[in-house]
């Protein structure tokens, strides 16, 4: 009968706190602006029919699926914002939710909180995607700071090297005139790291064997070395830079800096996004003048990865073969660092 459906209603009704209201309006119009690595702003247009009744917004925040991530990896928790209604734009901000360089969707929800602490709630609006930015420089002088603290004494050293197989100097003579090119950098290191999959340059290695003063005889990178006079790469003529701090599940850490000659496309890219070192005055690798020569220190407790911006000619220096073990195991390509590592890692989002 009428009369019982018109009882079950009313009864629905009360237990789900939806009296007899008109809908809350619908957010539309999403629009996303001034991210960052752990925040962004968000503002939407809606109907202004029931636009006082609204007491807070629900922000549904989640990590985009990769095409090819693992299927058993834990899912990441979505994220349900409850926020009081503020004006538009509101910022959304929480490095335990954001991480830098990743792929988000949002959808909101407009809502009216009833007396007995329930929500009345809108349909959900559409959904946007968007990208959250790298660590700016703030963050990276953090990690600075970071890896500051445990580089170590200074150690003299002479030689930047790079180490590689037979075949990758055979390839730059043949084909590159004699000079080793940038590359772009792969995605080792920090997660939200600006040089990262961007800033193009060859790497180079400055540690010494503290009891011989000279480049380990050991690589992970191949059999042959290309040695180069520090004074050729690092100089008054160059710009140095910190890019970043890590370390891969390992007791010893890695810092990665960047030589860039002053005014090249490097230097560029590196003054906009890095903070700059003093060159004869930091905690990583210094060039110093004594008695009229350059004198070139590198911290001993921290390996240091230098990133070169510009090409690299093979007669600046020379090519000769190790004489000791090709050590896979010490390889950085792609590695991915230890979020959970208390002596690297900032608190923002990973």
């Amino acid at each position: 009968s009428s009369c019982d459906s018109e009882y079950v209603a009313r009864n629905k009704s009360q237990d789900s706190g939806i009296a007899e209201m008109e809908e809350l309006p619908v957010p539309h119009n999403i629009k996303i602006s001034n991210i960052t690595c752990d925040s962004f702003k968000i503002s939407w247009e809606m109907d202004s029919k029931s636009k006082d009744r609204i007491t807070h917004y629900f922000i549904d925040l989640n990590k985009k699926e990769n095409k090819n991530s693992n299927k058993f990896k834990h899912k990441d928790v979505p994220t349900k914002l409850v926020a009081k209604a503020v004006p538009l734009p509101m910022t959304v901000r929480g490095h335990w939710f954001l991480s830098p360089r990743t792929e988000y969707t949002v959808a909101v929800q407009t809502a009216s909180k009833q007396v007995d602490g329930d929500y009345v709630v809108s349909e959900w609006s559409e959904i946007i995607e968007f990208c959250t930015a790298d660590y700016s420089k703030v963050h990276l002088t953090q990690l600075l700071e970071k890896a500051e603290v445990i580089s170590g004494r200074m150690l003299k050293f002479s030689v930047f090297y790079r180490n590689q197989h037979k075949e990758y100097f055979d390839y730059i003579r043949e084909h590159h005139a004699n000079a080793m090119q940038p590359a772009v950098k792969d995605n080792s290191g920090s997660h939200g790291s600006p040089i990262s999959g961007k800033l193009e340059g060859i790497f180079f290695s400055c540690s010494t064997e503290f009891n011989t003063g000279k480049p380990p005889q050991d690589s992970p990178y191949g059999r042959y070395r290309f040695e180069i006079a520090a004074e050729k790469l690092f100089n008054p003529n160059t710009n140095l830079y910190f890019g970043d701090f890590y370390c891969m599940y390992t007791a010893y850490h890695y810092v990665i800096l960047v030589i860039a000659p002053v005014g090249s496309p490097g230097d560029e890219f590196c003054k906009q996004r890095l903070p700059q070192l003093n060159s004869k005055d930091n905690k990583f690798l210094t060039c110093t003048e004594e008695d009229g020569m350059l004198v070139y220190h590198h911290a001993q407790d921290v390996i240091l990865e230098v990133i070169y911006t510009d090409p690299v000619d093979l007669s600046l220096g020379t090519v000769a073969e190790i004489t000791g073990h090709q050590l896979m195991s010490l390889s950085t390509a792609n590695a991915k660092k230890d979020p959970s590592c208390k002596t690297c890692n900032i608190s923002v989002g990973r």
